[in-house]
């Protein structure tokens, strides 16, 4: 039977049933290791050690373990622990515990319980015997593993990583079998710690080295393929398993943002729109499906491109969209993963920025957590792969950006999304700005009321001055701000498309059919030849967004179990109910919108030379007239 790849919930009753077994193990144990002959004796006045010729590799010997007495050791003149070698006692008992609770989770979930209680009535022979054994060995394993990467997530440690600590030396017979022969590991780890900051440190060092050799042995073992899609989660310690992940569940910290509300947002109001919406979308995704009805009914945005002039709002936009994302997760009991990368990800060791990239792609697009993640000044992060004076680091992240954004390996589940967002958009690849689904002009405050609206917002209250004939906010009421920036772009805006609407227009009249759509899309294409088909792609997809432009009531978010705890089916039948027809004037806008985007970044390409050639020519007038002058005056030494 194969595990629930969904989230399983350690209970603490589950937890607390161990915690006789678990006391007895850090308290005394005895285990049989095997004999390190290699070691030797040493050699007075050398630094060599005498080894017996004789081969004593297969020799076990007994010792007792008693990791407590280890532990006070650091500290023998005090009979009371410190708190941090109460931590570390305390974070090896309860991992014990946790250990053998996720065992069990893989006995109920396989059929191992099972076979155990035939055992137990009479022994299995046969293949049963076999099966039972493959299975109770993986049990071992698990519970090996578990209790490691507790240890290492648990434990917060300071101060240099050390290196010299000893692999254990693995019991894979039985659960408990495996956790003496950790627990006897960590205890020759910590022998002889000179402080408290050095005992964290070699546990932690510990947890790490068992961790390699256990993922370096997991080839030997049948039976754990289904555990590696399990996701455990213990909410009181924030731990959690993600089948068998390197790093599972190291401790995030919380996210520390200053989120902004949308009222704070003044102008922008397409982009503001898109983001409100994109916040409650996300919020569709169904854990147990792995998949958002959003997807599958169109609409969804996987990534999107912001631009505009410093200070016009894009990093307020990033806090505003992480901020309802976080409190909507709050609500639901999700996950929530924020993370941005920037320049200081990029390294000048090869192939590790590509290597930072990559992971920053995988922990926001883990399908067990909404994510969000942005690359904010994206033209300096991703350089233009033409570009020689970039360095190879960013040529690394264009590549994994492009290929992680539309791939041929790309699985969009619709668990996340990824904002672009930057001031020189031109300065971006044309092939990693088309991957771009959704362009979001960042142009700020616009309007005379507008900029009323910002500075009566950002003065604060603590002035008596009049506010005058002005109806405050007024005109950032969304609904009607959103649909007045809609219409406007039922005409270009930009010169060189409005040079392209005029010829078709006057050429072949009014766009009324799918037949003119396309001739006019082919228009665009002759004078803009990056207009390819992924714009078409992208067009297409936010003509969809339109048509699902619809309004999750807000109540649905308020308490979980009135949408986001729904199945995914009655979530679906929610949304589609809600969702209205295409029309041929949001085909028209959404076209104008995107092409009127590339049009821009062409001008802006083309203005930025035009301005560079124009400075060049004002400089070496003002240089002929200063040398004209300095000769008038004898000083032009020619």
């Amino acid at each position: 039977m194969a595990l629930n790849t969904g989230l399983t919930t350690l209970h603490e009753d589950e937890i607390a049933k161990h915690q006789a077994v678990a006391q007895s193990l850090v308290s005394k144990l005895a285990i049989l290791e095997r004999d390190d002959g290699a070691a030797g004796t040493p050699l007075a006045g050398t630094g060599r050690r005498f080894v017996s010729t004789v081969s004593t590799g297969g020799q076990r010997r007994s010792r007792e373990v008693e990791l407590a007495r280890t532990i006070q050791a650091v500290r023998s003149a005090d009979p009371l622990l410190s708190p941090a070698q109460h931590a570390v006692l305390y974070r090896t008992r309860r991992g014990i515990q946790v250990a053998l609770a996720v065992s069990d989770v893989f006995a109920r979930q396989t059929n191992l319980e099972q076979l155990q209680a035939r055992n137990a009535t009479a022994p299995l022979a046969g293949e049963d015997a076999a099966h039972f054994k493959a299975l109770l060995s993986a049990s071992a394993y698990i519970a090996a593993f578990t209790l490691a990467a507790y240890i290492g997530a648990t434990l917060q440690g300071e101060g240099e990583p050390v290196d010299d600590a000893a692999e254990p030396d693995f019991l894979f017979d039985t659960p408990q079998d495996a956790l003496k022969s950790m627990i006897a590991g960590l205890d020759r780890s910590l022998a002889g710690a000179s402080d408290e900051l050095a005992l964290t440190a070699r546990s932690r060092a510990f947890a790490r080295v068992a961790l390699e050799g256990l993922v370096a042995r997991k080839a030997r073992f049948t039976g754990l393929q289904n555990f590696e899609s399990v996701h455990i989660r213990l909410d009181q310690d924030n731990f959690t398993l993600n089948g068998f992940d390197v790093t599972p569940g190291q401790k995030r910290k919380p996210l520390v943002m200053t989120f902004k509300k949308p009222e704070e947002i003044i102008g922008n109001h397409i982009a503001k729109y898109q983001a409100l919406k994109l916040a409650k979308m996300l919020m569709a995704y169904d854990f147990d499906r792995q998949m958002n009805p959003f997807v599958e009914l169109g609409g969804f945005l996987f990534t999107f491109i912001g631009d505009g002039m410093p200070g016009t709002g894009k990093t307020i936009l990033i806090q505003m969209l992480a901020g309802m994302l976080h409190d909507y997760c709050g609500v639901a009991g999700y996950a929530f993963h924020y993370e941005n990368f920037g320049v200081d990800q990029i390294s000048s060791y090869q192939g590790k920025s590509g290597q930072n990239c990559k992971e920053f792609i995988n922990n926001v697009m883990n399908p067990r957590a909404i994510g969000f993640g942005t690359v904010d000044d994206v033209d300096q992060v991703a350089a233009k792969r033409s570009d020689d004076r970039a360095s190879a680091g960013q040529h690394e992240v264009t590549a994994v950006l492009m290929e992680s954004f539309a791939g041929a390996s790309t699985v969009v589940r619709g668990n996340c999304t990824f904002g672009m967002f930057s001031n020189y958009p031109d300065n971006v690849d044309d092939a990693l700005r088309q991957r771009a689904g959704a362009r979001w002009l960042v142009d700020g405050p616009q309007t005379e009321d507008d900029y009323i609206d910002i500075f009566a917002l950002l003065v604060g209250k603590n002035h008596q001055i009049p506010l005058g004939e002005h109806e405050l906010y007024a005109g950032q009421e969304i609904k009607r701000a959103v649909s007045q920036s809609y219409a406007a772009h039922g005409r270009p805006q930009e010169e060189g498309l409005a040079a392209v609407w005029e010829r078709y227009e006057k050429e072949k009249g009014k766009i009324a059919t799918l037949a003119d759509v396309g001739a006019y899309l082919h228009m665009i294409k002759e004078a803009e030849p990056r207009f390819t088909g992924r714009a078409i792609r992208n067009i297409t997809d936010a003509v969809k967004l339109r048509a699902m432009d619809i309004e999750l009531p807000d109540d649905w978010f308020k308490d979980p179990a009135a949408f986001m705890h729904k199945p995914y089916d009655e979530k679906t039948a929610m949304i589609e109910e809600l969702r209205g027809p295409i029309t041929i004037d949001m085909v028209l806008q959404e076209i104008n919108r995107y092409a009127d985007s590339e049009f821009r970044y062409t001008d802006k390409s083309d203005d930025a030379a035009v301005a560079e050639i124009i400075r060049r020519e004002r400089q070496r007038e003002k240089a002929i007239r200063e040398i004209e002058t300095m000769k008038r005056e004898g000083r032009w030494q020619g």
